[in-house]
């Protein structure tokens, strides 16, 4: 049996440690609720969330900004009152072996409750359903709270989440049956290598941040089993290396594709093993493919800003390419905050009278931040100068920070369930290439991204005509009229939909709507022969997201073919691939190779 214990720790340090684990779920607890906390005396200089005893005039007095529903607050008192009786009344019967109906239940898609005991075993479902019944009258606490700022609303709403879900049973040792019964199998074996797991994320976290392991980082090797489409770094700079993709038809259309990913993320995403790979699918539909792949910055490059990303990075390739193809139009794509960054280049562009980008692809793309979803709970005025003291310290925004806060928009999902696993039953992580991809974090300069935050999160200057300005141009995405493309996703919690089409309204000229099941990854990342999620297509743009839904008819299967047909006609005829350009390197590059922790361990190793 493999010997899980950590010979370097005395047993009075392990049980410190122990402690500590599981300690760990209350300080979370803790530290959300003081955000919470520290969110309401920002914005009103008070704190607002009533204890059962305050009186809601008071409220009213104390906060003009934020008043209470006395009817609806009493209501729920009341209400809460008499489930909470009758949960002590049938946890009563059933520990006498009686038949009893649950007070409340989870909902369907819950995983934490989905173990046995949780419904079986008296004691367990007790716990359950005592949390459950909490959890739902603090949410309509919130409810009863209304708001003259929106923003504040959706925050408090937020947090209060983020409490509730810290607060589950099933983040504790001897309240979670799965664990305990782990406990009781192993002797205790699990413990200690959740110790040794929870040490080593900790070693491996900012003091910003806690950065859980969500896939152990041997699982995968980039380029052999991630990014492996064949093709050569053909060009590099600071700030990119430029991948050119081998044709793998005898014919391609004369066009050449760039692919502008996210600079806050890796661009395999884009490149996964080959049945999920949208690279390698383009190259056989006879698509000349380059790809930008992004430098994971660390304090040397902290001073690059946004005039840098268009000159050094969009320029930059578009050049490039242009030398390689000996072609002088190129259709453009660009993914996330790479679209945001493509929008803006092709409005520089054109004020220089450069006129080279042929078509633009946005795709789950922003321009209009007004409502920029749950990521804007981490955003306001009050929070930006602790982000630009954080960044300034550093020079650059830490990627794990960002990491942890785009796990935290689904904590069940990717923090939780890997507190869960990791630590409390001592286990290692599944492989799973997009979870891989997901905590493989990239750092962003400190300037760039500073000037993100405030013009577009905060301001929202970007869709305002000449409303930013970046590489000395005034920027107006109305005069792009360049021919569209934008995909949007049903479910994306990081650019709704909504939100995204109203972007797509920023751009003049002939533009395509389409929108896709699931969410930022999933809905992107569809392959074709599977077709797993339908999208939505409608040949007109009406004014409002609501009328083009009304208008859209469902297709099935991916929207990659969707995107293919429309890119075809404005890619030119078939021609004989070009030549590749000067390698410098194979495909996937060095950069994409910069991680922010070590690869492997010494100690991980058996």
């Amino acid at each position: 049996m493999e010997n899980t214990e950590n010979p370097s720790m005395s047993y009075e340090k392990q049980l410190e440690v122990m402690q500590y684990l599981e300690k760990f779920s209350g300080v979370f607890n803790d530290m959300m609720s003081e955000v919470v906390q520290r969110i309401m005396r920002s914005q009103f200089d008070t704190e607002i969330m009533p204890s059962a005893q305050q009186e809601a005039p008071d409220l009213r007095e104390t906060i003009p900004s934020v008043r209470i529903d006395p009817q609806q607050f009493v209501q729920q008192q009341l209400e809460f009152l008499n489930k909470q009786q009758l949960l002590w009344q049938n946890a009563a019967r059933s520990m006498l072996g009686q038949t009893v109906e649950p007070i409340v239940s989870e909902e369907k898609d819950d995983k934490r409750f989905a173990d046995g005991d949780w419904q079986g075993n008296p004691v367990f479902s007790y716990i359950k359903q005592a949390y459950l019944l909490n959890a739902e009258y603090m949410h309509k606490l919130v409810d009863a709270l209304q708001f003259d700022d929106k923003k504040v609303e959706e925050q408090v709403r937020f947090y209060t989440r983020q409490f509730i879900n810290s607060m589950a049973p099933s983040n504790y040792i001897f309240t979670n049956p799965e664990v305990f019964r782990e406990i009781l199998e192993s002797e205790g074996k699990n413990l200690a290598k959740g110790i040794d797991n929870f040490i080593r994320d900790l070693e491996n976290s900012p003091n910003e941040a806690f950065k859980i392991t969500q896939v152990k980082l041997d699982a995968f090797t980039l380029g052999k089993d991630l990014a492996y489409t064949p093709g050569e770094v053909v060009y590099q700079n600071r700030l990119i290396q430029l991948i050119q993709y081998a044709p793998s038809t005898t014919e391609v259309y004369k066009l050449p594709l760039l692919i502008i990913p996210p600079f806050i993320n890796k661009y395999y995403i884009l490149d996964l093993d080959a049945k999920k790979s949208l690279v390698r699918w383009l190259v056989a539909q006879g698509f000349t493919v380059f790809m930008i792949s992004w430098i994971n910055p660390g304090d040397s490059l902290g001073d690059l800003t946004f005039d840098d990303y268009l000159e050094e990075g969009v320029k930059a390739a578009l050049d490039e390419v242009q030398n390689i193809t000996d072609q002088s139009k190129i259709n453009v794509t660009g993914y996330c905050v790479g679209g945001t960054l493509l929008g803006m280049a092709q409005s520089w562009l054109l004020n220089k009278n450069d006129k080279r980008i042929n078509s633009l692809s946005f795709l789950t793309t922003l321009f209009d931040f007004s409502e920029p979803g749950e990521v804007g709970n981490y955003i306001s005025e009050q929070m930006y100068p602790l982000i630009e003291q954080t960044v300034k310290a550093k020079g650059y925004f830490d990627g794990r920070i960002l990491g942890l806060s785009f796990s935290l928009l689904r904590e069940n999902n990717l923090f939780w369930s890997f507190f869960i696993e990791n630590y409390l039953k001592g286990k290692d992580p599944t492989p799973f290439d997009i979870l891989y991809w997901n905590s493989d974090s990239t750092n962003i300069p400190g300037e760039a991204y500073l000037f993100y935050l405030r013009n577009m999160y905060l301001e929202n200057r970007l869709k305002v005509p000449q409303g930013v300005t970046a590489g000395g141009v005034a920027l107006d995405l109305s005069k792009i009229k360049t021919p569209s493309y934008f995909l949007a996703a049903m479910a994306d919690h990081i650019v709704l939909w909504p939100a995204a089409y109203r972007s797509a309204m920023c751009l003049g000229g002939k533009k395509r709507f389409v929108l896709t099941e699931s969410g930022h990854v999933a809905g992107v990342v569809n392959p074709a022969d599977k077709g797993k999620y339908p999208h939505w297509v409608n040949d007109t743009l009406p004014e409002s997201h609501s009328q083009w839904l009304a208008g859209a008819r469902q297709a099935k299967g991916s929207w990659w073919s969707d995107w293919r047909d429309w890119l075809i006609p404005l890619s030119g005829e078939l021609i004989k691939p070009p030549a590749m350009g000067k390698a410098i390197e194979k495909a996937p590059g060095s950069y994409v190779k910069i991680r922010l922790e070590p690869t492997v361990k010494a100690s991980d190793k058996v």
